[in-house]
């Protein structure tokens, strides 16, 4: 279960679990779909599906005459009238028509195992081409393969990629072509076939009509000589952008022989991955001789089998081919057989024609079976909620219900510090010999600790102070403060069945309280000596903890008085996470807000956009808020200047028809982060730590929780309560690489509610000490969607 501010119940899901393969296999020689025998060949040999060709060679053979006689023709009437090539490029003339496709052009039809079928568009068409004519040709090709296709049945077609990147003419024009094909089939996905980098050999190996009509050469002398590892991922980031970030445009991964560097690992990880493509080549072969694929290949497909929507594999000119196929025995050939004859074929037709089990086929299954297990923050509850969008709660203005109070507490880690953190509060107050707020009575003359657990929610704090206090041996008076009536009902039957009547539970919100009445006495309230809360969120301060620990710290004791939590800090990082804009994208039309809301999501498939460098650290702190903490609040004037005081405080508010009361809980940052890379980010990640206690004697550690990715293990390894919050750009921002990008952000209030504004921009090094603006965001503000007080 999930409650809305990325609380996650584990259940009892099997950790032994691992991601499973699903393997297929792509013959880029392959002209015609395969029959009915040869498709049971194929998954007999241990595959799970096969790729088609749309159309076939014959059909091919008809495109390249008509563009032959196009060009004959062309050239026949410019000779007519005596016109220059330059006088005939400049003329505006008709270019060739595709016509329909016929029964001759294609062995691919409507099937009962279509749908196991994954279309492969033709290799031979070239989009990028510069001639018009060529690129005129290919997109009608494209579009008569899709519309047919999908008739057919398909559901995912592949598209081969652009062969290079450097011309931006080429992938642009490319990138219109696919823009044109999500219209032309519009309920099917398109996957764009892209190599992970441009490593030589990696590309596809059929003769386009550009290279068969002389236009190759060019390409080939305009091809760089060092090869650019981003280079690809710049051509698949254009064609994604035209084409808005599509939901149903997916990417195939070409796996290179050499596995390139982290950062272009992780970039095409956070990437729609729909296949990861292997060729043969990529393969070695053990001294036995069977093909293994290298330790950094396999730590590759490990990592991004982790994904919700793990990516299919396909092996590429691997497995049966056309040449392989074992025909089974079909009639008898002869009219009239003989009885000897009839017999024979009978007895052939019983023979098993079973193939092989592929060899690399059963080395990816033993690689599958090598793979760690699921850990337990893989289960499959946890991974459901991966790139999952979840609005913060509202716990000031609504009451949560019992079942999202039960998420909360199914996490043994985060109870496990605080219950530590208390125990250690306990263990010093003893050790420091502080004087307790209790008031001494005939029944109680010893001194006893006063504990309040504020927002009790269904009492898992209370229960852990209680085990505390025995621990430590700690007299204590304990009460349990929770506004929502529901849960107020559930502690009064806590009290009484598991707590034995030694709370004294409260229905009141926490900031309205009158404070704590000691045992014994009616009409005398004192002070709390240690308050414990349960209020962060997933940025620290986005659920409104501040305000409410303000208005009720007033009944702490001064100057000896413990908050638990004791801080909390907020951190951000730029992000890349191309799933969920586009799923923000495709929101718009019913939440026209959708860019503007601070989301809690389990964010996966992302990229780390900067790196971590000296004085600009990957994760960076926002803002700090400690407790309890002095401040000039109108509840604290009330007493001295009365009950018009909470309305005219000393000094005004800064936000127009604010009184100011919550100002000092307002927040400013300017942070700078170190991009080496270019890339593009489509948002800011945010996270938290909190020091439940630090503690007063020197030399010990404090007691800490942490979602910060480089902290959680060493602080709080394993705690799942908390999801990081995702502040969304409404249009991706593109940087350069050696670039720098300046985030600011504000934490605004204007006493009725509390909500953030955001801005980045990116700035590029021109010189020793010149910068200049290559991009920025507009202002984004979460105002109307504000967390209310």
């Amino acid at each position: 279960m999930m409650a809305s501010d990325g609380h996650l119940n584990p259940g009892s899901d099997n950790f032994e679990m691992r991601p499973s393969f699903y393997i297929g296999q792509h013959d880029s020689t392959r002209s015609e779909t395969l029959t009915d025998g040869q498709y049971g060949q194929v998954l007999n040999s241990g595959f799970h599906f096969v790729t088609t060709p749309i159309t076939n060679q014959h059909f091919r053979e008809r495109v390249v005459e008509l563009y032959r006689s196009f060009l004959q023709e062309r050239e026949e009437w410019a000779q007519e009238r005596s016109l220059t090539n330059n006088q005939l490029a400049n003329l505006s003339l008709p270019g060739p028509v595709v016509p329909t496709l016929t029964d001759a052009d294609t062995s691919y039809f409507p099937s009962s195992y279509v749908g196991s079928l994954i279309a492969y568009s033709s290799p031979w068409i070239d989009l990028c081409s510069s001639n018009p004519e060529i690129s005129s040709i290919s997109r009608q090709v494209l579009n008569l393969e899709l519309a047919y296709a999908s008739f057919c049945g398909a559901r995912s077609i592949i598209i081969p990629g652009p062969r290079q990147d450097e011309s931006g003419r080429a992938v642009n024009q490319y990138a219109r072509a696919i823009q044109e094909a999500l219209l032309v089939a519009s309920r099917i996905n398109l996957i764009v076939h892209m190599p992970m980098y441009r490593e030589p050999g990696l590309e596809e190996s059929a003769e386009t009509l550009s290279s068969l009509f002389a236009e190759s050469k060019d390409a080939e002398s305009n091809a760089p000589k060092e090869i650019d590892l981003f280079s690809s991922w710049d051509s698949w980031n254009t064609i994604r952008s035209v084409c808005t970030y599509s939901v149903r445009l997916f990417v195939a991964l070409r796996v290179p022989r050499r596995i390139p560097e982290k950062d272009l690992q992780e970039r095409w990880f956070a990437e729609p991955l729909h296949y990861l493509s292997i060729s043969n080549k990529t393969f070695q072969e053990n001294r036995a001789g069977y093909p293994t694929l290298s330790r950094h290949h396999q730590e590759l497909i490990n990592r991004y089998m982790r994904l919700k929507n793990s990516p299919w594999l396909i092996l590429s000119d691997i497995g049966p081919d056309a040449e392989s196929f074992i025909d089974p025995p079909g009639e008898m050939e002869m009219e009239f057989p003989s009885l000897t004859e009839a017999t024979q074929a009978l007895k052939e037709r019983r023979k098993p024609h079973m193939p092989p089990t592929n060899p690399f086929v059963t080395y990816l299954k033993h690689v599958e079976r090598q793979q760690p297990p699921y850990s337990a923050m893989e289960s499959p509850a946890l991974v459901s909620f991966q790139d999952w969008l979840q609005s913060p709660l509202q716990p000031l203005a609504d009451n949560l219900e019992s079942a999202t109070y039960e998420v909360f507490e199914n996490d043994p880690v985060k109870y496990n510090q605080y219950e530590e953190a208390i125990a250690e509060a306990m263990l010093e107050w003893a050790k420091l010999k502080k004087p307790t707020s209790s008031v001494p009575s005939q029944e109680h003359p010893n001194p006893e600790l006063i504990v309040a657990v504020a927002g009790a929610g269904r009492g898992p704090l209370v229960t852990r102070v209680l085990r505390a206090a025995e621990r430590t041996g700690t007299a204590i008076q304990l009460w349990a403060l929770e506004k929502n009536q529901n849960a107020y009902v559930y502690l009064l039957r806590q009290n009484k069945l598991v707590w034995g009547g030694r709370v004294t539970v409260v229905k009141t919100d926490m900031r309205g309280w009158e404070g704590p009445t000691p045992r014994g006495y009616d009409n005398v309230t004192t002070k709390v000596d240690i308050l414990v809360t349960e209020l962060l969120g997933s940025f620290g301060d986005n659920e409104l903890s501040p305000e409410c620990i303000d208005g009720i710290q007033r009944h702490i004791s001064r100057p000896h008085g413990i908050s638990i939590p004791h801080s909390y800090t907020a951190h951000l990082s730029p992000i890349s996470t191309p799933r969920i804009f586009a799923d923000l994208s495709s929101r718009l039309a019913a939440d026209p807000n959708a860019f503007e809301i601070p989301w809690v999501v389990r964010l996966f498939a992302l990229d780390f956009v900067s790196q971590k460098v000296p004085g600009h650290p990957r994760f960076q702190q926002t803002w700090e808020f400690t407790h309890p903490v002095e401040v000039s609040r109108a509840d604290d004037f009330t007493e001295e200047y009365g009950q018009a005081a909470k309305y005219t405080p000393p000094g005004g508010g800064s936000m127009s028809g604010s009184s100011g009361t919550n100002e000092h809980n307002a927040r400013h940052c300017h942070l700078t982060f170190v991009c080496r890379t270019r890339g593009v980010i489509h948002g800011l990640a945010g996270y938290f730590e909190s020091v439940l206690y630090a503690p007063q004697i020197p030399g010990k550690e404090p007691v800490e929780i942490s979602i910060l990715p480089d902290q959680i293990d060493r602080k709080s390894k394993d705690m799942i309560s908390w999801f990081p919050i995702f502040f969304p750009l409404k249009n991706p921002l593109y940087f350069p690489q050696d670039s720098e990008l300046e985030v600011s952000m504000w934490r605004q209030t204007d006493d009725t509610k509390v909500w953030y504004e955001w801005i980045v921009e990116a700035y590029a090094w021109v010189g020793p000490k010149t910068r200049i603006k290559v991009g920025g965001s507009e202002m984004h503000s979460s105002r109307k969607v504000g967390c209310l007080m």
